[in-house]
């Protein structure tokens, strides 16, 4: 699902900070995404306390922009050139996990009497995807400090995260009063990836959370966040700026005479 791919990208873009605390509420985060292929991309991050804005390029290398509204959990997609705009609610995202279950079960059933090559290459396609393969839900990604790094003017605590044997994950992070903030300052950002979570569950853990030892096996801001595939760097997201300012209600707004169109091109949804 190619919009799902960039909205975990945009998504993963939430991925830090704020500066010393001041009067304005909201938080600017300009984030560096490098991808395995080298190709560098920008991206600017908008948080308010029931809000989050995120543009960044698709995957047609046109601007694109998320915006989630907290309150209303709702997650829209705004395509400035084409002057649209999509939404996905709470309750479409509910729809599709029961529907991506559903079917799921007689693929697990196939792949039980695959041949181990023809199933490793079906788990690897469906990795691909952002898919959860069969079995794999159950293994979350468990993370281990390794040391120290440095991350532009940040010393930060360096935890690998395995799934299994497997390296999956590189974090490393900061403790928040170092930057000003609190947990409380990115709640929105939780509910985020726990609406996306059932959707693309891998995906959803490459999105920003203020981590704790008990909750995510590290502890912290983080300031780098490094997925990797078959053992290579897949995407490496480092924070290049942050400040905090005050936004108005139209920055999490779809802009006026942006026609709406249907995000799932009419799939997933039953009739009204």
């Amino acid at each position: 699902m190619r919009s799902g791919h960039t909205v975990v990208a945009l998504s993963a873009a939430i991925v830090l900070t704020a500066a010393a605390a001041g009067a304005a509420d909201g938080i600017l985060i300009t984030q560096k995404m490098t991808s395995g292929s080298g190709a560098v991309t920008t991206t600017q991050v908008q948080i308010d306390k029931l809000h989050m804005r995120a543009e960044g390029s698709g995957a047609n290398g046109r601007k694109q922009t998320m915006i989630f509204d907290g309150t209303a959990q709702v997650m829209r997609m705004i395509d400035d050139e084409a002057k649209t705009y999509s939404e996905m609610t709470k309750a479409d995202i509910d729809r599709l996990s029961g529907q991506m279950s559903g079917a799921m079960a007689p693929m697990q059933e196939q792949m039980k009497n695959m041949p181990p090559e023809a199933r490793a290459r079906m788990e690897e396609m469906m990795k691909g995807r952002g898919m959860a393969a069969p079995g794999s839900a159950a293994t979350p990604i468990e993370y281990k400090k390794v040391g120290t790094d440095k991350v532009g003017k940040w010393t930060c605590d360096k935890y690998e995260g395995r799934r299994g044997a497997e390296k999956v994950s590189e974090v490393c992070t900061i403790a928040p009063d170092a930057l000003g903030f609190t947990a409380g300052d990115f709640e929105v950002t939780r509910q985020m990836a726990e609406f996306f979570s059932k959707l693309v569950p891998q995906g959803a853990e490459q999105m920003f959370r203020v981590g704790s030892n008990d909750a995510n096996g590290f502890a912290g801001v983080p300031v780098r966040m490094i997925t990797f595939k078959n053992g290579a760097q897949d995407m490496v997201s480092e924070l290049a700026d942050v400040s905090r300012q005050n936004f108005p209600e139209t920055t999490f707004a779809v802009p006026a005479g942006y026609q709406k169109r249907d995000m799932m091109g009419g799939r997933g949804r039953g009739r009204q």
